[in-house]
């Protein structure tokens, strides 16, 4: 059988394709079928062993009591499903010779792992750095997405998963530079977009879509990637983004007024929505500004302020499980929001944990307010598996 055009991709999902026909992994029933077929391919250069194949296939646990023959079975399904491309592919395709089996390396064939290692390869040692953007360009037009993904968890896909992940990262991070110090900002910033798909919790590359949506003056999007960046890595890592994303952050949030405005639109823009009772719940960078504010105004005032630490944790102080853990903050926080005064302020600071500051209130008042709150969540979820915690501290005023 002759066939002219095949193609085969591994990237972002696994689909095989000749002319006008294509089959793909979306029928989760024929998992093993496409496991067995994908470490043909990727193992096309040799042959491979009956005992080999079964282990792949079953391991020790899942066994046939006859794997030989089992096996069989197995390559009867993949070349029914190859033959939906053409009526003798099965046959072409995959070859059996004393006792192994291996793909027909004779039948050209397309597979975009080859193509995109290729050609990062290409770009890598492109001399020209015009030559080298477009080159690598090509190559990340090519990363559909992490390799076999629905195969992730096989043995062998995990090492050639992360290499061919981490290629692509690399060569986003040096084609990034390239495109911005052309101008080419449009392009850069959905490059990023793209690659946080692939790599969510990589931080130089919001900071790179940030400052390119900033300098195209899109105030909003920063603002906007920006808090969807950072409760990702709280909720995942319970951290802050670091000083260089908040301050690319902060100029945005300067500069979202692009024009002269009155002191009438300020004031609406600055007024509070109707309806807002108890504490100001914000960030913890912002916390930090209105700390300050604060520090600032009893060092010439002499007013008590108090700051109060609420810590949950679970019995003899182990950590909760996540799940258990996001809905406790998650119901503490309303719980504070409604027993606190409308001049108090507070914030989440850790995945566990609450800073509040207290204006016109002395330790003890801070004390009772903490176990006031205490009490008020173990009255309101009794079978709640934490056990919460507070500590107190005056507020010091700057000098």
């Amino acid at each position: 059988m002759e066939i002219p055009d095949l193609q085969v991709r591994m990237l972002g999902g696994f689909s095989i394709r000749l002319g006008g026909k294509e089959i793909n992994d979306s029928d989760n029933r024929s998992r093993k079928v496409w496991l067995l077929m994908a470490y043909m391919i990727y193992c096309r250069n040799r042959s491979i062993s009956q005992e080999e194949l079964a282990d792949l296939l079953w391991g020790e646990e899942e066994r046939s009591s006859n794997p030989i023959n089992a096996l069989k079975t197995m390559f009867h399904r993949v070349r029914s499903l190859l033959n939906q491309l053409d009526s003798a592919a099965g046959h072409s395709l995959i070859v059996r010779q004393e006792g192994t089996y291996a793909w027909n390396q004779e039948v050209p064939f397309s597979l975009d792992t080859d193509d995109f290692e290729a050609l990062c390869r290409k770009g890598a040692s492109e001399e020209d750095e015009e030559a080298r953007l477009e080159t690598d360009l090509q190559a990340l037009a090519l990363y559909g997405g992490d390799f076999l993904p629905k195969l992730s968890a096989e043995p062998w896909v995990v090492p050639i998963s992360a290499y061919f992940h981490n290629l692509y990262i690399r060569t986003v991070q040096e084609v990034l530079p390239l495109l911005e110090g052309r101008g080419r900002l449009e392009e850069a910033a959905e490059l990023c977009r793209k690659s946080v798909v692939v790599e969510p919790y990589n931080e130089l590359l919001y900071q790179h879509l940030m400052q390119d949506l900033l300098t195209l003056g899109r105030q909003q999007e920063v603002i906007s990637v920006y808090e969807d960046m950072s409760q990702l890595l709280f909720d995942n890592f319970g951290i802050m983004p670091s000083d260089e994303t908040r301050a690319i952050y902060r100029e945005a949030m300067r500069t979202v007024n692009d024009k002269a405005v009155s002191i009438i639109t300020l004031r609406e823009q600055l007024r509070e929505p109707e309806g807002s009772a108890g504490a100001l719940f914000c960030d913890y960078d912002f916390f930090k500004v209105l700390y300050h504010a604060e520090a600032r105004a009893v060092a010439r005032s002499g007013d008590a302020v108090h700051i109060c630490l609420l810590s949950v944790t679970g019995d003899q102080n182990q950590e909760l499980p996540k799940r258990s853990l996001d809905r406790c903050m998650e119901n503490l926080q309303e719980l504070i929001r409604t027993s606190l005064r409308k001049g108090d302020i507070a914030a989440r600071c850790s995945i566990s944990q609450y800073i509040l500051m207290l204006p016109q209130a002395n330790y003890e008042n801070s004390c009772r307010v903490c176990e006031r709150i205490i009490r008020a969540f173990g009255r309101q979820y009794p079978h709640s598996p934490a056990s919460l915690h507070y500590s107190v501290q005056p507020l010091e005023p700057n000098a």
